[in-house]
């Protein structure tokens, strides 16, 4: 949360958790991966397979468009059996990506809902648009949490989607994955 609320000239842009580029962030991904199988965690596909999706995206969607600072803060914790991963962009959020596509969404709140259940993709006219719908399902489906805050939205995932506001108004996206 301190990495993304930071203002500009605050933000630490190097160290162990600080991916400026998708290369960077795809060998320390594929680092947590072996780690999670090393330590026969239960669920480790569907759990990479988020982390991945949403750190993926963070690129996808921002690339030529970062506000300030360029790439993903990355970390996970690996313990008695579970798995805490943390991501998060300074990126331009996901009202401001899907209003490409669907100019109508009022606020972050209306963004969120529509990310995590539509078919729809901040890339048109590319046919994507899963992503989000897949980490929503699968969240569900192996009993994991997900909390994802974007601009004054905020959507705590498990069994059921809740989406509200966020008391912190952010840039960016912030996902935090529990299992």
């Amino acid at each position: 949360m301190e990495w993304i609320m930071a203002d500009p000239g605050q933000v630490e842009a190097e160290g162990d958790f600080y991916c400026a580029t998708r290369d960077v962030f795809q060998a320390r991904y594929e680092k947590m991966i072996r780690e999670m199988f090393s330590a026969d965690i239960d669920g480790s596909y569907v759990v990479s397979a988020i982390a991945g999706e949403i750190g993926n995206n963070s690129f996808d969607h921002n690339i030529g468009n970062w506000p300030d600072v360029p790439g993903v803060f990355f970390c996970y914790d690996i313990s008695d059996g579970k798995t805490k991963v943390v991501l998060a962009d300074r990126g331009r959020g996901i009202l401001e990506t899907l209003k490409k596509i669907k100019p109508e969404l009022e606020n972050d709140e209306e963004a969120l809902r529509t990310a995590f259940t539509e078919k729809i993709s901040g890339r048109a006219p590319e046919n994507r648009g899963n992503g989000l719908k897949f980490v929503r399902e699968n969240v569900k489906n192996q009993k994991m949490h997900l909390t994802f805050f974007s601009g004054s939205a905020k959507a705590e995932l498990n069994e059921e989607m809740k989406i509200g506001k966020n008391e912190n108004d952010m840039r960016g996206c912030l996902a935090i994955i529990e299992s």
